[in-house]
């Protein structure tokens, strides 16, 4: 068995420096605690009422369909903007479709909406998902998924949202100080569903023209501000009613983004 030696010279050495730190009163100092990190208050915007409304960290952008034709489910994209552009919605049928990710988010913040940008820098396009939504309370707000787009760098933007009873259109301008609801042109922007309710649902927007579409037939036709920058980013929203427990939650699948050659 291996046994460890002392060494007296050492035990010497020690004792002298303890005893010099007893005599001068000297007492280890803990070193200073890190100071915290500041973490960074989301940017405000404006939404339909008159609060501010934080934006998420943005997520990747989407990946690029190889391909339309290349499937039946690319096929039946190509279809679907075939479609669009023979009803006038488009003045192309020429365009690339892009799928992005499943989207899931929920919120307890009355009357905020939030989005979460795609990395886009579009002008004409449309994009489509099957929205899934519903609130912890049931009388809650108006409510629902949707879409924002032309987003600026000053955070003005539209934004449009499918509720259980009509489209809420809204156009955040930075000369007011809340959201104006923006009226149809054409159709009623009326929608009737119980809770929890799930539709297909599809924003086309084609100069200062946008046309929202439920379940593949045309809601309402909307037109946009001429005086407004239209190109800019966009993206997936929800819309919270209530502060109830999880508040609004919002799943979007089949999520698609079609812009012109």
């Amino acid at each position: 068995m291996k046994t460890k030696k002392s060494n007296p010279l050492s035990f010497f050495i020690l004792m002298l420096v303890l005893a010099s730190l007893a005599c001068s009163g000297l007492t280890p100092q803990p070193s200073p605690a890190p100071a915290p990190t500041d973490t960074r208050i989301p940017t405000a915007t404006i939404t339909a009422t008159p609060t501010n409304t934080p934006r998420p960290s943005p997520t990747p952008r989407p990946t690029r369909t190889p391909n339309l034709a290349a499937t039946q489910k690319y096929e039946a994209f190509d279809a679907e903007t075939r479609k669009y552009f023979e009803l006038g919605y488009l003045n192309t049928d020429k365009g690339d479709i892009e799928e992005v990710d499943d989207f899931y988010y929920e919120w307890a913040q009355l009357g905020w909406y939030s989005w979460l940008s795609l990395g886009k820098d579009v002008r004409d396009f449309y994009i489509s998902a099957h929205f899934a939504w519903d609130s912890a309370y049931r009388h809650a707000n108006e409510s629902g998924c949707g879409f924002v787009f032309a987003i600026q760098e000053d955070k003005e933007h539209y934004s449009v949202f499918l509720d259980r009873s009509r489209i809420i259109f809204l156009d955040a301008d930075n000369r007011y100080s809340y959201s104006r609801t923006v009226g149809t042109t054409r159709g009623t922007g009326r929608v009737k569903f119980d809770m929890p309710a799930e539709a297909d649902f599809t924003l086309i927007v084609k100069g200062i023209t946008a046309y929202a579409l439920v379940d593949g037939e045309l809601v309402g036709e909307y037109t946009l501000s001429q005086s407004r920058i239209l190109q800019g980013d966009v993206g997936l929203s929800l819309l919270s009613g209530t502060n109830k427990d999880y508040g609004t939650k919002c799943e979007m699948t089949n999520i698609r983004i079609w812009t012109p050659d």
